[in-house]
């Protein structure tokens, strides 16, 4: 580099690299993106977070190709750190306007080295994906290859610190790959989120897709559980990032933010039963009565398309968080399927992560039966439910509503399961299986002796709708309490406040499920 005596202290210099650096991929490819109906990569974060608060990372990086140095500003990937709502955060943005945002070699280590930086920090990341996977000239051969590899050799995913991925573009390579470890993904309608390409795929297959049949939201959604949100545009995408990170503190060292609570911890619920029939198979939206348990306006539903029999909510009990897992009778009658553990299995993980309390709300005839979900691998799917409640060492509250039959009793936190406290309505009915089901099988052949079958099979319904209720397990001790369902609420919290503990430490996690997986 030679000395301008026009410019000794490089200042124009400077200031010229900041301005092309910040121009992008210039005015012509910004001008595409806002003509898609999408921000620019700077337009996302300075709508992501508080005004003036961007402290960028890496400005002058550029691709270590001589042909590219000047085509590359910032390497298509803006880095830096932050504050949303007062709170410190780590943000990267692909930057679609150059390269189609596809990573070089300094793209990919100026990531990962701001990354690692980060968590080692203990700042929550977010990552705002519309990158088309690696840039082939950067990535062919041995020697390109080698350097571009998921690096290992930093530390490992063991949650930190929150990790928030958006999916706001079409995605494949780097974007997927940390939307599938990040612990909340939100996609946008009309995104793609893929491993590779459709081009890519019929080039090296012969395969022909359409790329929302590959990769669009509505897969994700409902077929893979591989989202957790869906945004309707930009602006959606971002205000639920924002909102997201009000239920998770920065780190793991922290609890979660708690907000002054807007109304009683001892507010009756005097409609719920009018949400709830009596009737065991009348079918009713759990989803009702989740939003009347909580915090007015505070229920988070996370994976809401996928296996709709089972709701995994974030919420406010009395203004703390809480991880809801309820039945949705709505939905299959309110019997999990393989995906329904599935997304049990990624929620328990998170909540333990991040010393979130969990509350169980059962109505469920059992499991999903059938060849389909055998070949899903239902009872491995059933068993790593269990083995992620075993592991988890939050507080767990489990309410018996109506219908809390066979392996799914244990699922969701019942008998002999570990929870803190466990709580039955009158309602409440416990068993192997219902009672109709259940006379036929026990008393089959003695049903078909009797003199008056209809009479005889209804003396034996009562006896194990009698056996099948709270009354003789709370006797046994099995169960806590029966409750009025109007107190629901106000019985949830105290059971909360007594496993905080005097001090409210004894509702920290170990975390033994930090290093899980966040799906199998």
């Amino acid at each position: 580099m030679t000395i301008d005596d026009g410019d000794p202290y490089g200042l124009r210099r400077l200031a010229a690299a900041r301005e092309q650096a910040l121009g992008m991929g210039g005015p012509e490819r910004v001008a595409r993106q806002h003509a898609a109906g999408r921000l620019s990569a700077r337009e996302r974060i300075a709508a992501l977070l508080d005004a003036d608060s961007f402290e960028e990372q890496g400005l002058l990086a550029h691709s270590e190709r001589a042909e590219d140095r000047d085509r590359t500003p910032a390497d298509g990937k803006i880095t830096g750190f932050g504050r949303i709502g007062g709170r410190a955060v780590y943000v990267a943005a692909d930057d679609v306007t150059v390269k189609a945002g596809a990573y070089g070699h300094v793209t990919h280590r100026k990531a990962h080295r701001a990354l690692d930086y980060a968590v080692s920090k203990g700042y929550p990341v977010i990552n705002l994906g519309d990158a088309g996977g690696g840039r082939i000239p950067d990535i062919m051969g041995a020697v390109g290859m080698m350097n571009i590899v998921y690096p290992v050799d930093g530390p490992p995913r063991d949650r930190r610190v929150p990790s928030i991925a958006a999916i706001m573009g079409d995605c494949f390579g780097g974007p997927t790959f940390f939307a599938a470890t990040a612990d909340i993904v939100v996609q946008v309608k009309g995104t793609v989120m893929a491993v590779t390409g459709a081009p890519v795929l019929q080039a090296a297959t012969g395969e022909q897709v359409d790329p929302q049949d590959l990769g669009g939201w509505e897969l994700h959604a409902r077929a893979t559980g591989q989202i957790d949100l869906v945004a309707e545009d930009d602006a959606d995408c971002l205000a639920q990032i924002r909102r997201v990170l009000g239920y998770l503190p920065d780190n793991a060292e922290q609890d979660p933010p708690r907000l002054q609570p807007s109304e009683s911890a001892e507010r009756r619920l005097e409609s719920i039963l009018d949400l709830v029939p009596s009737a065991p198979r009348q079918g009713y939206d759990m989803r009702r009565v989740v939003q009347l348990v909580a915090d007015a306006d505070s229920v988070l539903e996370l994976k809401p398309l996928y296996d709709r029999s089972l709701i995994t909510a974030l919420a406010r009990l009395d203004g703390h968080v809480v991880g809801i897992l309820a039945n949705n009778p709505m939905f299959n009658a309110g019997a999990m399927g393989w995906g329904g553990c599935e997304k049990a299995t990624a929620f328990i993980a998170l909540c333990d992560s991040f010393h979130i309390p969990l509350v169980f709300l059962h109505d469920t005839p059992g499991f999903f039966v059938s060849q389909a979900a055998e070949q899903h691998k239902m009872p491995l799917r059933i068993m790593q439910f269990i083995e992620a409640l075993h592991h988890a060492t939050v507080p767990k509250v489990s309410v018996i509503m109506r219908k809390s039959y066979g392996m799914a009793h244990c699922n969701m936190v019942g008998g002999n399961m570990g929870a803190d406290c466990l709580l039955a309505w009158p309602t409440a009915d416990v068993s192997f299986m219902s009672p109709e089901v259940a006379v036929n099988v026990v008393y089959g052949r003695k049903l078909d002796a009797a003199d008056d079958a209809e009479r005889e099979r209804a003396r034996l319904l009562a006896e194990m709708r009698e056996i099948n209720g709270p009354w003789e397990a709370a006797g046994r001790n099995l169960v806590d309490d029966v409750i009025d369902p109007a107190d629901t609420r106000t019985e949830l919290i105290r059971a909360l406040r007594r496993a905080r503990g005097p001090d409210g430490c004894a509702a920290r996690s170990q975390r033994r499920l930090a290093s899980w997986p966040t799906m199998y």
